[in-house]
């Protein structure tokens, strides 16, 4: 276990906004996890855990001890007739590990390509993209308690997944509150992912990019190594790449709404992008939303809206320098944009990062 003092975290955190750790502890393993919960004077202080910092926005110095999460490992665990085991650590690349999946036969991550941010917040964030969610591919996970020091194995029933959700973004019930289920919040560690691949692989292509794609290329039948490339590439055009401009990837969640809502919205704006979801509900897309009120492009300090898609909010100073856009400018940004979308159209935007 290693333990530091007074860190920059501008460095892990993507959008590069400038912010100091008061005590930053690095976690290489499950022993360190341990060796923290045995210091008494780092057992019973107030705790952050830190993965890629790819969904976070830091609005000051983090004050609670930082647990940077840095386990390593990627195996086969096991193969049956109808499915691929696999495992990674939780501070194992995300991207890489979906790419050394494909690269070794275990074919089902490829829609999640290029997703920033590490293996042990994929669960965090029940991260999705082109059709897939992690939950679709998730078989369990490891993690420690940081109240107990126990650890224990939750199955996708336990993690309680739901759109860009988990236990784990939810606070355990105070005393006197009525329990809502399990909160996990800051309480555990997650050491280790375990993902269920199925067999026989079949490709998603229901988004019409990757349709677009299929067809252009005169493929038939893609490979996962193919729908792969696509994915890196279609992510590439649209989306600005953190080591050069600092952002959190998507900055708002699709908004679902009934068929009701939905047609009322299409008789004002016929061209609103929009999905039918197997549940009945509609889901909006939260990039048009912005750009119909005027966001692309615009600025709040030095946060600004991406010029080529209006659901990421970048920083538009010096990523990682004291001329970095702050997470004060960030957060000012998105609440003025949350109050647009909601006075023209009625429906109120969620945040996608956490707020720190």
């Amino acid at each position: 276990m290693l333990v530091e003092n007074n860190i920059p975290l501008q460095n892990y955190n993507t959008f590069g906004i400038v912010a100091r750790a008061h005590r930053l502890v690095r976690l290489r393993d499950e022993a360190d996890v341990r060796s923290l919960l045995a210091d008494a004077a780092l057992r019973d202080a107030p705790k952050f855990v830190l993965g890629g910092g790819s969904n976070i926005v830091l609005t000051g110095d983090v004050k609670p001890i930082v647990l940077k999460v840095e386990i390593p490992g990627r195996r086969l665990v096991a193969e049956t007739d109808r499915a691929w085991i696999v495992e990674a650590g939780a501070g194992e690349n995300w991207h890489e590990v979906v790419a050394w999946t494909i690269a070794n036969g275990f074919p089902g991550l490829e829609n999640l390509a290029l997703i920033p941010g590490t293996v042990g917040a994929s669960p965090v964030q029940n991260i999705g993209a082109y059709g897939v969610e992690l939950q679709d591919r998730f078989d369990s996970l490891d993690a420690i308690d940081l109240e107990t020091g126990r650890s224990f194995t939750l199955d996708a029933a336990q993690c309680a997944f739901g759109y860009r959700d988990s236990v784990f973004k939810h606070a355990a019930p105070q005393a006197g509150e009525s329990p809502r289920g399990l909160g996990l919040k800051d309480r555990a560690v997650i050491t280790r992912v375990r993902f269920r691949l199925p067999k026989p692989w079949k490709p998603v292509l229901g988004y019409i990019e990757l349709e677009r794609r299929r067809q252009e290329e005169g493929i038939a039948q893609p490979t996962a190594q193919q729908i792969f490339d696509w994915v890196c590439d279609i992510r590439r055009a649209k989306l600005p790449d953190p080591k050069v401009v600092g952002n959190a990837g998507s900055f708002f969640k699709n908004p679902t709404v009934t068929p009701e809502q939905c047609a009322d919205i299409i008789a004002r704006d016929p061209k609103i992008v929009h999905y039918p979801m197997p549940d009945g509900s509609i889901k909006l897309a939260a990039g048009w939303l912005i750009d119909a009120c005027g966001w692309k492009g615009k600025s709040v300090g030095n946060a600004g809206v991406y010029e080529k898609q209006a659901l990421v909010l970048v920083n538009r100073g010096v990523a990682r320098t004291e001329t970095s856009a702050t997470g004060g400018e960030v957060m000012t940004l998105a609440r003025a944009i949350v109050t647009s979308v909601y006075e023209r159209f009625g429906i109120r935007l969620e945040p996608e990062p956490v707020v720190v």
